[in-house]
């Protein structure tokens, strides 16, 4: 699939968001590996401080610098920077300040923490300050150094604050490099380059979360993208079969005797009944799954599935869910 085939066409920065253990990063991931198929060079930032980027990519933590971690399909690569607040300051104070020296010093005596604490607005600055240079950044040439950057961002619950970074440093700066820094961030956040993604499970709390944070970046005017369903429970049983189990009509002795059947005749009703059991547990899972679909339904933005890997995961399964976003058009 071409990158003109794709939903985010021209969109430049990914942003992934999600509830807590919806698997974000995982996802940010696998759309960096799908973005980059075909030839074509990712960036994929966290700003979290988790090092989830090198555990998923089995490599050793990351430093303050960017690497490749992966090669993908067709030939293209994936770079990973894990962004260390302190470092990114002393950045930021030598390049608007000149005060890279200083900046040293104040790392060693605690003051960014300090700084960082008292002011939280300038610590997003900085994180998202970072990842849109790189959306910027080009060769002598003019063309990007990287066709695309994905960030792993942080939860849904604060997403819109994290990027609202105007918002953020009002109380901080009215000018100044901080004010300008800032203005520069939002041109690339609130442009049309920007997509911000959603992942969520197909539970209620995480449903909600997505829904929320969907209406809350459209009420501010962030370029809300699409949305991520991930590990998706597919149905292990007819629908007929389903249903009884959902309503509490399942025929467990029709069980019994299949279990018999099966040469298990030795406790065959215990084992029934344990099989009943998971078939109504599975049932209320898929009628659950079904119900939070539903609501999806009712969000007007683009929407991918990513299966439960039976597996686990592992760099295999990175591999797999990007071929997966590649053939419904995510990247």
């Amino acid at each position: 699939m071409s990158a003109k085939d794709t939903d985010w066409d021209g969109v430049r920065l990914h942003v992934v968001t999600g509830k807590g253990g919806t698997g974000k990063t995982t996802v940010a991931a696998a759309l960096a590996l799908a973005l980059a198929a075909g030839g074509r060079r990712v960036l994929l930032v966290e700003v979290e401080g988790r090092q989830g980027i090198a555990q998923l990519f089995d490599c050793p933590p990351l430093p303050y610098e960017e690497r490749r971690v992966a090669v993908a399909p067709d030939g293209g690569d994936v770079y990973a920077l894990a962004i260390d607040t302190e470092e990114a300051l002393v950045e930021y104070l030598e390049m608007f300040y000149s005060l890279k020296r200083a900046g040293k010093a104040m790392s060693k005596l605690g003051v960014v923490d300090f700084v960082t604490t008292i002011a939280p607005g300038l610590r997003d600055v900085i994180l998202t300050g970072k990842t849109s240079e790189a959306v910027r950044r080009k060769n002598k040439d003019g063309s990007f150094v990287y066709d695309a950057v994905v960030m792993d961002a942080p939860p849904t619950g604060r997403i819109t604050k994290f990027l609202n970074v105007n918002d953020e440093v009002s109380g901080l700066a009215k000018v100044g490099p901080i004010r300008n820094h800032a203005d520069t961030v939002m041109k690339v956040v609130r442009s049309p380059e920007t997509a911000v993604h959603f992942v969520t499970l197909l539970e209620e709390m995480p449903v909600q979360e997505t829904m929320d944070g969907i209406h809350d970046l459209h009420a501010v005017g962030l370029p809300v993208g699409g949305v991520f369903v991930n590990m998706e429970h597919p149905p292990l049983l007819p629908a007929e079969t389903l249903a009884a189990a959902a309503d509490g009509t399942l025929d467990v002795e029709e069980i019994v005797r299949g279990v018999k059947a099966a040469g298990l005749e030795q406790d065959a009703e215990r084992i029934a009944a344990v099989l009943a059991a998971e078939a109504t547990a599975h049932a209320r899972r898929t009628a659950l799954q079904e119900r939070e679909k539903e609501r999806l339904a009712t969000v007007e933005q683009p929407r991918y599935t990513l299966p439960l890997l039976s597996d686990g995961m592992d760099l295999a399964g990175l591999y797999e869910l990007a071929g997966a976003l590649r053939e419904q058009g995510a990247a």
